[in-house]
């Protein structure tokens, strides 16, 4: 006899409530747990992605937003939180908006910059706008420290791929003649024929009168 499962039912529960206790429960094990798959960034469905970010306490979200920009968001925001302040929390904050971040800090830059300064330079492929730019302000107010001063620039990039190819023909040409042996002569007979054929065709006409 098998081990009865637990139940949260209080004792006095009715045998009604103990079945539907026992019922329900034999349904949802036929279901396999949802929440691996709702809880991770990348297969989570994409009707699902507000909730997980809110959950993930993302603060800068647009709505309009590429799904793929939407998805890399919320897989740097636990990242970026637990950095904040520091150089991996200002590139993450970059990243999450599909651009390429360069970090410098302010005894890194020449002249040296003002103290607890970073320059942020962003480099995108993508078409850029005011609205972007707007975006990346708040992301990265949100990740620098309360005394950090950042200057950001924006560098814009084009890639592709240069094939270079040459080609080379080489060929030789040989010519190839009979070969004559001396003193080997060779001889036959020539035969000559002629045929004539001829067709005389006449015509009777009947006699008028």
């Amino acid at each position: 006899m098998s081990e009865p499962k637990p139940s949260l039912l209080p004792a006095n529960s009715s045998p009604l409530e103990k079945a539907l206790d026992l019922g329900f429960g034999r349904l949802l094990e036929r279901i396999m747990p949802p929440f691996p798959q709702l809880m991770d960034p990348d297969r989570t469905p994409a009707a699902f992605l507000p909730y997980l970010a809110a959950d993930r306490a993302v603060n800068e979200w647009s709505t309009t937003a590429p799904e793929a920009e939407k998805r890399l968001t919320i897989k740097l925001a636990w990242p970026t939180a637990r950095h904040a302040g520091t150089r991996q929390a200002l590139e993450n904050a970059t990243k999450g908006l599909q651009l390429s971040p360069e970090v410098w800090a302010w005894y890194e830059l020449n002249p040296l910059g003002a103290p607890y300064s970073f320059a942020v330079r962003a480099w995108t492929e993508l078409p850029y706008s005011e609205t972007i730019d707007a975006r990346l302000d708040r992301r990265l107010a949100d990740a620098k420290s309360e005394r950090d001063i950042l200057s950001i620039s924006l560098g814009l990039s084009a890639s592709g791929r240069h094939s270079i190819g040459a080609a080379t023909l080489c060929g030789e040409l040989t010519t190839i003649y009979p070969n004559v042996l001396a003193g080997i002569e060779v001889s036959g007979r020539t035969f000559r024929a002629a045929g004539l054929y001829t067709v005389e065709t006449t015509t009777l006409y009947p006699q008028e009168h």
